[in-house]
C-alpha cells in the first residue's frame, strides 16, 4: 500500500511511474500491432475453408497447417524476421535496447525499423500527458487503456485498413 500512497500523494513519481510502465506497453503494443493482423487473416482464411467446405486439397492443408501452429499474442517469441534470431530479454528493452543495437539486429546486423521505439516513445508521451492531466485516478486508468487500444487500432488501420 505504500506505493499506492506514494502516487497519489507525488505527481512527480506517478509520472514517472507511468512513464516506465508505459514503455513496456508500448513493446507489447508493437508486438499486438505486427500479429493481431496476421492473427486475423489467419482465422478468416480457416473460416473461408471450412464455409466452403472444399475437398482436401494443397491448398486448404497448408491453410490448416498454417493456422494449427500456436501463433498469438504471447507465442512464439519474437524474432528477427531475416535470420529467425530469437529476442532476448536483454534486446527487448524499450528504446534503450534500440539504441544499444544501434538499430540494427545482434545476429545478422539487419536494419530495425525506428517505427518500434517510435510507437514506445509514443505511447509514453501520452500516459504521461494523460497522468498529469488525471492524476491517480480511475478515470486516469480508464484514459490509459483506451489510448494504448487507439494507439494499436491506428497503426494497424494505416497498415492494414482493416478497420
Amino acid at each position: 500500500m505504500a506505493l499506492v500512497e506514494l502516487l497519489q500523494t507525488n505527481q512527480t513519481f506517478l509520472l514517472i511511474f507511468v512513464g516506465a510502465f508505459s514503455l513496456a506497453v508500448g513493446s507489447f503494443l508493437n508486438v499486438v500491432i505486427h500479429r493481431l493482423p496476421i492473427m486475423m487473416k489467419n482465422e478468416w482464411r480457416t473460416q473461408c475453408v471450412d464455409y466452403l467446405a472444399e475437398e482436401e486439397s494443397k491448398d486448404t492443408k497448408d491453410i490448416k497447417e498454417q493456422n494449427s501452429e500456436k501463433y498469438n499474442l504471447l507465442v512464439p517469441r519474437s524474432t528477427c524476421p531475416k535470420c529467425g534470431h530469437q529476442i532476448t530479454a536483454s534486446e527487448n528493452i524499450p528504446i534503450i535496447s534500440y539504441l544499444f543495437l544501434k538499430g540494427k539486429c545482434s545476429q545478422c546486423k539487419t536494419p530495425i525499423g525506428i517505427r518500434y521505439p517510435a510507437i514506445e516513445f509514443t505511447t509514453m508521451l501520452f500516459s504521461i500527458a494523460i497522468a498529469w492531466h488525471f492524476g491517480f485516478s480511475w478515470p486516469c486508468l480508464a484514459a490509459l487503456f483506451l489510448t494504448w487500444a487507439l494507439i494499436c487500432a491506428s497503426v494497424i488501420d494505416f497498415d492494414h485498413k482493416l478497420l
